[in-house]
């Protein structure tokens, strides 16, 4: 598996490419400010990107992907309780003095306990809601092994967690999805948060201050 991660200004937010390293199909991970550069990336390495995924529509997760959508033309996936997040997207961006793209359609909404195949690898959804009603995380592995890497979005961070005081979060429900999902994984699972430096679910089960 390779794994590529660009974040630009203002946001920082961490986007991301996932690719099989066989047959190079691809998935883009919540493109935002830094999509023009995750797509030279994906031009460059010869990534065939099969799919937009998306962890949550807070707006910093979203500012790309009308420009992916029409570079690339494939499906966009979203959890459909934050559809009202991805419809307000314009609306947002002007709360923070952003001129955001209305953004295209959503093509499929994820379904319980989905994968999404792509190569060799595969996606597994997983519902850890509280940041946002429809966060996700993307359980990402070798097609029938289970996964150790872990795209998260906003409900984890290297010792901290995400906001949960924006319309829909609610912090006992964080707590709940990173106790009883993500901490369902193996200390060595690698956590890929939408910001911030990359960690472990060990290092998190041990030493970040809101769950120890």
């Amino acid at each position: 598996m390779i794994v590529e991660s660009r974040a630009v200004g203002p946001f920082f937010k961490n986007g991301f490419l996932v690719a099989c390293e066989t047959t190079r199909q691809t998935v883009l991970i919540d493109p935002g400010d830094e999509v023009e550069d995750l797509l030279a990336v994906a031009a460059t390495r010869a990534f065939a990107i099969q799919y937009i995924l998306l962890t949550h529509a807070h707006v910093d997760h979203v500012t790309g992907v009308a420009a992916a959508k029409r570079a690339l033309g494939v499906p966009i996936y979203l959890h459909k309780d934050d559809l009202f997040w991805y419809e307000k997207a314009v609306e947002s961006g002007r709360l923070f003095g952003l001129d955001v793209e209305p953004q295209p359609p959503v093509d499929r909404y994820y379904t319980p306990e989905q994968v999404i195949r792509f190569g060799e690898l595969e996606a597994r959804v997983h519902h850890t809601p509280g940041h946002c009603p429809g966060g996700v995380c993307l359980e990402i592995a070798r097609t029938g092994e289970k996964g150790k890497d872990l795209f998260v979005g906003d409900t984890l961070f290297a010792g901290s967690i995400g906001r949960t005081d924006l319309p829909g979060g609610d912090y006992d429900t964080l707590i709940r999805s990173i106790r009883d999902v993500l901490f369902a994984f193996p200390d060595d699972a690698i956590v890929y948060p939408g910001h911030g430096e990359k960690t472990t679910i060990g290092r998190e089960r041990r030493t970040n201050p809101f769950l120890v």
